[in-house]
């Protein structure tokens, strides 16, 4: 079950949780009806990403092979064989076109727009796949459109609108990890040689420039978020100090990425890093109080 689960990369899931945004900062996090909607679209996003994990996985197995942590993947390692990863992959997406039909009778509304964002992200990601994960630059814009496209999906399918700074905010928060990923790989093939075309367009310098901006102008959006008048309005003018819980996630992620190398895995950094934890934690509960304790 571990090499399915594998596969699946579920513990890549984590990343899906950007549906829910457009419900929490609405403040509607305990409305049932829309808390429903949102894990609706977690289940149907995360296997959609899978049917990408697997697909690229399948692409990807040559090079996988030589790759000092990515040859223990089921395919590359050969514990699950081509035929049946392609089997997996179609049940994945007759079970998701399923699932978005069973939304759309137990809503009883049309959700043609959250299908189309969906449809969209599979769509990018087989481009990405075959052909634009070998672009530098634009695999980073692909990566970090993606979670742009989760936020959206969760706007969509509970009605709930997003601020033009909550998408910029997203957009570059996922340029942030995509570039510190992309960073770690260039470590690693420093000592392991080049697993990547793409990587070809970079190096450790331009890396840690483009981060450096990155992370600024993720704060500046941030804040931005924080100061403008309907996030005041809707939670209270003390949002503004969530802002110190942010600054320091970022300065973390910093110190992990330019001074430890650890960085090729984003997500891991979530799982391991009990400082990221803490502040995610702290963060969160600040903004809750914010929505439901506002006096």
């Amino acid at each position: 079950m571990k090499k399915y689960l594998k596969l699946l990369r579920v513990e890549q899931w984590v990343k899906n949780l950007f549906v829910f945004v457009p419900l929490f900062f609405s403040g509607n996090i305990t409305n049932i009806d829309l808390l429903s909607k949102s894990i609706f679209a977690f289940i149907i996003f995360s296997l959609a990403a899978s049917v990408v994990y697997i697909l690229n996985d399948y692409n990807d197995i040559e090079a996988d092979s030589k790759h000092p942590e990515k040859r223990r993947r089921p395919l590359a390692s050969g514990a699950i064989s081509k035929s049946k990863a392609l089997g997996i992959l179609t049940g994945l997406i007759i079970i998701d076109i399923a699932l978005v039909a069973l939304a759309q009778l137990y809503f009883h509304e049309s959700l043609w727009k959250f299908a189309t964002i969906i449809g969209l992200y599979i769509v990018i990601n087989i481009a990405y796949t075959f052909k634009l994960k070998h672009v530098p630059i634009i695999d980073i814009f692909i990566i970090a459109l993606g979670f742009v496209l989760r936020v959206l999906a969760g706007g969509y399918i509970t009605g709930i609108g997003i601020s033009q700074w909550a998408i910029l905010l997203t957009f570059v928060l996922a340029l942030v990890l995509a570039i510190g990923k992309r960073r770690g790989e260039l470590i690693n093939a420093q000592v392991s040689g080049k697993t990547r075309k793409a990587l070809d367009g970079y190096n450790v310098q331009f890396a840690d420039i483009a981060l450096s901006i990155s992370v600024t102008l993720a704060i500046v959006c941030y804040l931005m978020f924080t100061l403008s008048p309907e996030v005041q309005a809707r939670f209270h003018e003390r949002v503004f100090y969530t802002v110190i819980f942010v600054v320091f996630a970022f300065l973390r992620y910093l110190q992990q990425t330019l001074v430890y190398n650890r960085t090729e895995s984003p997500t891991k950094i979530v799982y391991r890093d009990r400082y990221i934890q803490v502040t995610l934690v702290l963060w969160v509960a600040a903004f809750l109080i914010q929505i439901y304790f506002k006096k």
